[in-house]
């Protein structure tokens, strides 16, 4: 999105004409294998609103204002940050519980209904769980809640106040699509956007809290690197909501960024604060062609990879 607030447009592929796709040879998902398949566009949004540790009634209200906006400026899918409603900088396990939400709580139910039909939105939170809180993201249209994620590769501290969760990313089907989530580390281990790929993932929603690390000047951020590679390895467009400015000392990479199916950043947050907003061209989730010899699912050779 531009200073104007101007939406990006997908740049037209070289290839972009309907691919006559191979089978899917017992590959996950649907089985459209052999017909004519198009692109098709989706319009996706990440936000960075303004979030503070343990205040979580004004984080989820600046969670609804992000997302108003990001509809208005015609969004189908909203990606909010990781822990967006709690803040990430715990100063312990006791203040890491008080900010957790559980899945009833009925104030998702108020997120919910600001949504327009067709609409999905991916929110970070800490989720109470009883007896273990997990760092978990919401997957929620208007008709309510879709599923939840808990993230699975905790960094740093995390493990002194969350549960890993048992998965390596999750897939959820919604009113725009074939929907993968992971959060934050999670993506740095490469068979999890590959494995989600290879279920048949659309696009990934990736909430995240990056610290801000050392790099060379004129570089972009490793994280933002390895999210480029991972998408154009796997053909899998990715949305990514980070955090910006400070946290209780901890400063933010501002990473806020929307990558397309080719690994080429599509829209970035200037300043790493506010909202971008691109539209996409998706490819059929198991076209990985690269005309005219190759295709990146078709030419693995797992037999090789143990």
């Amino acid at each position: 999105m531009g200073p104007r607030g101007r939406r990006r447009r997908p740049r037209r592929r070289l290839d972009a004409r309907p691919q006559r796709l191979p089978r899917a040879g017992g590959r996950d998902g649907d089985g459209d294998g052999g017909r004519l398949i198009g692109e098709r566009e989706l319009t996706v949004a990440a936000t960075s609103p303004r979030i503070d540790v343990g205040e979580v009634a004004a984080n989820i209200g600046a969670v609804r204002a992000a997302v108003a906006e990001a509809v208005a400026a015609g969004a189908q899918l909203v990606v909010a940050p990781e822990l967006a409603t709690s803040g990430y900088v715990f100063a312990d396990e006791a203040e890491a519980r008080a900010a957790a939400l559980r899945r009833d709580d009925p104030r998702w139910e108020a997120i919910s209904a600001d949504l327009p039909e067709g609409v999905v939105a991916v929110v970070g939170y800490s989720e109470d769980a009883g007896d273990r809180v997990y760092n978990s993201a919401a997957v929620l249209a208007r008709s309510g809640r879709l599923g939840d994620y808990r993230k699975s590769h905790l960094w740093g501290e995390e493990s002194r106040f969350f549960a890993p969760g048992d998965a390596a990313g999750a897939i959820f089907d919604t009113p725009v699509g074939r929907l993968g989530v992971a959060i934050c580390y999670d993506n740095e281990f490469p068979e999890v956007p590959r494995r989600l790929a290879l279920a048949g993932a659309e696009v990934l929603a990736l909430p995240v809290n990056w610290p801000l690390v050392d790099r060379p000047a004129g570089e972009r951020a490793p994280e933002t690197i390895q999210a480029m590679a991972a998408a154009r390895s796997s053909r899998l467009a990715t949305v990514i909501a980070d955090r910006h400015g400070s946290e209780r000392g901890v400063a933010w990479t501002g990473g806020t960024a929307i990558i397309d199916d080719d690994g080429w950043i599509a829209a970035a947050a200037s300043g790493g604060a506010g909202l971008v907003v691109a539209t996409l061209r998706l490819r059929h989730p198991f076209d990985k062609s690269l005309p005219p010899y190759n295709d990146l699912f078709r030419d693995r050779r797992p037999d090789l990879y143990a």
